[in-house]
C-alpha cells in the first residue's frame, strides 16, 4: 500500500478506537496520549512491538488494541520507550504483569526507569494553556523496572526491528528515543515534536492539528530540544506520528516541520520558565542539577488584577449592603 493512500480515520471495533499510520504501524489515543504498535516485516503480528505505554489503567485498552490486531493471547516482542514521563509509562507496570516481555529505553533514560532519579520538576509557569498551569501535579518520580528494563546504545540498532532505527532526540527529556523507518520515511517522534497544542485543553480535546515543538512543561532543554527537531526535520519524514496529535504527512508536515525549525525560538521556546534560559543538567546517572524558578511578570500581574478585582467586588457588595443614614 502507498503511503499516500492511508489516511487518518478512526476505527472502532468493539468499543476500541484505533488509526493506521502506514503499512505495518497503528496507533491508539488514551485521553491525551498516543500508543503505537509496530508489525516488522509484515503486517501478520508475528512479531511487533509496543511503543509507549500510555496512562496508568489502560493496560486492558492496549491488550485489546493487540489482540483485534494479532488475536487472542498476541504479545508484543517487546515494549519500546520513547521515554519515561508518566503520560507514557503509565500502564507498563500493569503490561508487564501481563506479557513477559523485555523493555528497551535510551541509556540516559535509564535512571529514571531504574528507580535512581527523578525527573526535573515540570514547570507550570510557562504559559499556554491550562495543561501547563496543572502540571505541577504531574508525578516526575522514577520507576524502577529492575531486570525487565534495558537500555539501546549503539546508534540506531533496535534488536527485532532491522528495518527501524532509533535517534536520540534529547531536551524534552534527556533520553528521549524517535523511531524511523526509512525505506517509506515514516517516523515515530515521542514527543520531540507533536501535532497539537498540548499545553491547551481545548487543543487535547479538540485534536486540532497544528505542529508544535515539545510539550512546554516538561522540556527541560531547549537548545536541545531545537537541535533535535533540525535532526529530525533533515530526514525529510513522509509520515510523522507523535506522542501527542494525529499523524501527520506529505506538505502538510514538511512545511509544518521546516516553518517549526525556522521559528523554533520564538512560537516553541515559551518568554518565561525554569528551564528557558538555563537547562536542567543529567548524566548517565541522573538529574545533576535544576536551575531556579525565576519569578514569571506576566502571572504576577494575572494574579494581582486578579486580586484586584476580588477586592473591588468585596467593596462594592459592602457598601450596597450598608444601610442608608
Amino acid at each position: 500500500m502507498e503511503l499516500k493512500e492511508i489516511e487518518y480515520k478512526i476505527r472502532r471495533p468493539h468499543g476500541l478506537e484505533y488509526f493506521k499510520v502506514a503499512p505495518g504501524v497503528w496507533g491508539m489515543k488514551i485521553l491525551f496520549v498516543n500508543v503505537y504498535i509496530i508489525a516488522s516485516g509484515d503486517e501478520d503480528g508475528q512479531n511487533w512491538f509496543l511503543v509507549d505505554a500510555g496512562l496508568h489503567g489502560s493496560s486492558n485498552k492496549i491488550r485489546r488494541f493487540a489482540e483485534h490486531l494479532f488475536g487472542e493471547g498476541t504479545k508484543p516482542a517487546a515494549i519500546l520507550l520513547t521515554h519515561g514521563h508518566f503520560d507514557h509509562v503509565g500502564a507498563l507496570d500493569e503490561l508487564l504483569k501481563i506479557w513477559d516481555v523485555p523493555v528497551y529505553a535510551h541509556y540516559l533514560e535509564m535512571p529514571y526507569l531504574c528507580g535512581r532519579s527523578s525527573y526535573p520538576p515540570a514547570d507550570p509557569t510557562v504559559g499556554g494553556g491550562l495543561v501547563s498551569l496543572l502540571s505541577w501535579m504531574f508525578p516526575n518520580q522514577a520507576k524502577d523496572l529492575g531486570n525487565k528494563i534495558s537500555s539501546l546504545e549503539k546508534e540506531g540498532d533496535i534488536p527485532g526491528l532491522p528495518d527501524w532505527k532509533f535517534i536520540h532526540t534529547p531536551g524534552h527529556s534527556p533520553g528521549q528515543m524517535a523511531f524511523f523507518r526509512e525505506d517509506d520515511r515514516v517516523l515515530i517522534a515521542g514527543d520531540a515534536f507533536v501535532t497539537t497544542k498540548q499545553e491547551s485543553v481545548l487543543s487535547v480535546v479538540m485534536q486540532k492539528k497544528e505542529l508544535s515543538g515539545p510539550p512546554k512543561y516538561y522540556t527541560i532543554d531547549w537548545v536541545a530540544a531545537k537541535d533535535s527537531v533540525v535532526h529530525l526535520a533533515a530526514l525529510t519524514p513522509e509520515i510523522a506520528a507523535t506522542g501527542h496529535g494525529k499523524p501527520m504527512h506529505g506538505d502538510e508536515l514538511r512545511q509544518g516541520l521546516t516553518y517549526l525549525v525556522h521559528n523554533f525560538d520564538t512560537v516553541a521556546v515559551p518568554h518565561y520558565g525554569r528551564y528557558v534560559k538555563e537547562p536542567a543538567r543529567a548524566n548517565k546517572n541522573g538529574v545533576q542539577y535544576i536551575p531556579k524558578q525565576p519569578v514569571n511578570p506576566t502571572l504576577i500581574s494575572t494574579a494581582a488584577a486578579v486580586i484586584a478585582g476580588i477586592a473591588a467586588a468585596g467593596i462594592l457588595w459592602s457598601l450596597k449592603r450598608r444601610p442608608a443614614s
